[in-house]
């Protein structure tokens, strides 16, 4: 199955943006380099392992659709995690806290955006539910899956980031590990919610 343009240009778009935060991001926390590469390269870098991603997401799909939606999915799941950790970081910049009783707050507000952002991709791109209507029961639907992913994503981080700790590690590093593992859960959760419950109804063939 081929890819179609519009795959290919959204992949592209959504690569780019992904690349461009983990480049800021990797200069803000002072990573160590991948590979020898310079985090720099990473806008020009990611667009193309998108582009493999959902290529061969759609190579799967010839024998399991579920690959061909999954592919796309998944982009837009880190290109979500992307934006989330980039406002996260900005708001513990900015503030200088990154634990405590404020930290369920600040790993709130960006996630809650971070899942806005990706109804919009999935709903227009990955179901291809964009020209459905699916009025307040579809948007009902969403808002309680999005919530419970929220809730998901905030209570994984918070417990790891103020009850769980590993010796030697910066605390912005930590609480990036607790972003980490929050959005792992909560992507986890939110495509299960989107698949069966919000747009199922748009491709009950993909098992």
């Amino acid at each position: 199955m081929n890819m179609s343009k519009k795959d290919i240009i959204f992949s592209a778009v959504t690569g780019v943006i992904t690349g461009l935060i983990i480049w800021r991001l990797a200069v803000y926390l002072n990573l160590p380099r991948v590979f020898g590469l310079p985090y720099g390269l990473a806008p020009l870098i990611v667009p193309n392992l998108w582009l493999a991603g959902i290529w061969f997401g759609h190579f799967l799909g010839r024998w399991l659709k579920f690959f061909t939606q999954f592919g796309k999915y998944a982009a837009i799941g880190f290109t979500n995690a992307a934006i989330d950790f980039g406002i996260l970081n900005l708001m513990l910049a900015y503030s200088g806290i990154n634990s405590g009783w404020a930290y369920p707050v600040f790993r709130g507000l960006p996630a809650t955006f971070a899942v806005a952002h990706s109804y919009c991709w999935n709903k227009y791109w990955v179901f291809g539910a964009g020209k459905s209507n699916g009025g307040k029961k579809e948007l009902a639907k969403f808002v309680i899956v999005n919530a419970v992913a929220v809730s998901v994503n905030i209570s994984v981080a918070s417990v790891i980031v103020n009850y769980m700790s590993l010796p030697n590690i910066n605390p912005q590093i930590w609480a990036n590990i607790g972003a980490v593992a929050g959005s792992a859960a909560a992507l986890l959760f939110s495509f299960i919610g989107f698949k069966i419950i919000v747009f199922k109804k748009y491709h009950p063939d993909v098992i």
